[in-house]
């Protein structure tokens, strides 16, 4: 501290204290080298706002209102779900085939089959064909 306030005698008393309670602070980074990871850290930050352009921005936030909008969406289909199924009665298994006769029911169906499909394929090992 005494080597700043040489190296700079314009500071005034509250600078220097200032200074003083931040070298305290960051001692213990500096003493075990951690203070670079801060530093590595800050520059990322520095980074990415030297990068973010309109564009990146503009695709980031149609990512964020997709992803919002999924979330949404399967939330509101299962809370509508669980509230029909709650106030309906069991179906049989021959209630279930009834239902299947549904549009709709079918065509959930097929999304959920080819969702367990498109996710059974990105499982394989990459050894298999």
């Amino acid at each position: 501290m005494e080597r700043i306030a040489q190296g700079s005698a314009s500071l005034d008393e509250a600078t220097e204290k200032g200074l003083a309670d931040l070298l305290e602070k960051v001692a213990p980074l500096l003493q075990a080298g951690r203070f670079h990871n801060v530093v590595d850290l800050l520059s990322l930050a520095s980074d990415a706002v030297d990068m973010a352009d309109d564009a990146m921005i503009q695709k980031l936030m149609k990512a964020y209102e997709e992803g919002i909008g999924a979330a949404w969406s399967l939330s509101n289909a299962a809370r509508y779900a669980q509230a029909e199924a709650a106030t309906l009665p069991v179906p049989t298994l021959f209630g279930l085939l009834r239902a299947a006769g549904d549009e709709d029911v079918r065509r959930g169906l097929h999304f959920g089959i080819r969702f367990l499909a498109v996710l059974g394929s990105r499982m394989k090992d990459d050894g298999e064909v």
